[in-house]
């Protein structure tokens, strides 16, 4: 049976079903649609699907147009599960965050699956993008699927495929990103690289769904447990009086043996402050303490305190206090240059000050109201950046940096500059590197 799917994958006569239409999910539907497959997307946001059904686009660096062309060549949306059995290959991108305990929290990825089961049919392939800890597919998907009926390998499909999606990158595309796949067994991987095969330049074969799933995991602790050692040199580095990023440009120019990471706030993303634990967590099922990994967890999640420590410092030094003083945070995405608000820590920023009792603004040109999150809420619209509105404020604080912001105007008029990422190379009395 996998030599047919095979061949319709191969032939593009297979119909693409992508489960979750956000910041992995949509770019994969429009490659997909671009290069001439059938597909249907499927969301539980019925504000996604009119916005998709009408030509519009809901992420600032995917156009509108785009979406418009891909429907008008037969994409579909749509909030009804049973049309899963009109398509030959489902992929879900949903959300893996934590509970509140900070261990993994598989509800979305389980209960997407749950409410697909019954309209599964023999013939396609699921492939899990999710980011999860290793045993995911194996253990939570292919039982699942086989309680249908099925035998994973024979007559169903089953892969892991980690997304690599890093919106707002101009360099890297959907496409041109390369893509791990790993089966649960050896069938499974051959229909997976199919799948992919036609829309990405590069697919990277691994052994196993386990092994898909732990390298996605190490890809991102590789730079949660980097960008921790450089946090905890920024604070080193700041009580010497030595500017870190001054210290990082210099090291960056060996051309061998170095690779730049850079200090902030606190991580951001979807990936980067979630993974680690879902490979901690994993791990103690093994006995296994992963120290290293949990000690950069903790110096990246220190971060936004330290933030709040300098910022009350140069307050102090001017005889203010954090409560009663006017904050405009500068930018609320978790990275420059995109509207994608996923674990930003400009948002853990807002809340501690509001906390210690600050009239808290923010400016944002991605972000025009402050979103609707599952877990904070601000009732806030981004407040355009002039002279005046920065003289009105006793401190301001950038917090992810934007190339929209006019820093030489920002540095003229702020009476308070704290700045988290090192935009500022020169030191100015009104500017605390933070």
């Amino acid at each position: 049976m996998n030599k047919q799917l095979i061949e319709r994958l191969q032939s593009k006569t297979a119909t693409i079903g992508i489960v979750g239409l956000g910041y992995v999910g949509l770019p994969l539907l429009l490659r997909y649609s671009e290069v001439g497959y059938k597909v249907v997307g499927f969301d539980i946001d019925p504000s996604k699907i009119e916005m998709l059904a009408s030509g519009r686009s809901y992420i600032e660096h995917i156009a509108s147009a785009d979406i418009a062309k891909a429907f008008s060549n037969g994409a579909e949306a749509t909030s009804d599960y049973a049309r899963a059995k009109d398509v030959d290959a489902l992929i879900i991108c949903v959300p893996t965050p934590l509970t509140k305990f900070r261990e993994p929290d598989l509800s979305f990825v389980v209960g997407t699956v749950d409410a697909l089961l019954p309209h599964l049919r023999a013939g396609q392939i699921m492939s899990l993008e999710s980011t999860t800890y290793p045993g995911t597919t194996d253990e939570e998907l292919k039982p699942r699927v086989e309680s249908q009926g099925f035998t994973v390998g024979e007559d169903y499909f089953v892969v892991f495929s980690p997304e690599r999606e890093d919106p707002g990158n101009p360099n890297f595309s959907t496409r041109s990103i390369p893509k791990v796949c790993g089966g649960v067994t050896a069938p499974c991987l051959e229909v997976g690289l199919a799948l992919y095969g036609q829309v990405i330049d590069r697919v990277v074969p691994v052994s196993s769904a386990r092994a898909a799933e732990m390298t996605k995991l190490l890809e991102n602790i590789h730079r949660a447990v980097n960008i921790g050692l450089v946090n905890e040199m920024k604070v080193a580095a700041d009580r010497m009086g030595i500017d870190i990023h001054e210290v990082i440009r210099a090291a960056a120019t060996k051309p061998f043996g170095f690779v730049a990471y850079y200090p902030g706030p606190g991580l951001g993303g979807h990936c980067i402050p979630i993974d680690p634990f879902y490979l901690t967590w994993k791990a103690r099922e093994y006995g296994v303490h992963t120290r290293f990994i949990e000690l950069a967890g903790e110096i990246n999640s220190s971060m936004p305190d330290y933030v709040i420590s300098k910022t009350s410092l140069a307050l102090n030094l001017r005889r203010k206090s954090i409560n009663g003083s006017r904050v405009l945070v500068l930018g609320i995405a978790y990275k420059k240059n995109v509207d994608d608000m996923r674990e930003s820590p400009s948002v853990a920023l807002m809340e501690k000050l509001r906390d210690l009792g600050a009239d808290v603004s923010y400016s944002d040109p991605h972000i025009p109201v402050f979103p609707k999150m599952r877990e904070h809420q601000f009732d806030l619209s981004s407040v355009e950046i002039t002279a005046d509105v920065l003289k009105s404020y006793d401190c301001v604080l950038l917090a992810t940096d934007h190339d929209k912001f006019d820093y030489a105007l920002i540095k003229q008029h702020a009476s308070v500059l704290v700045d988290s990422r090192g935009r500022f190379l020169e030191s100015a009395d009104n500017i605390v590197k933070a």
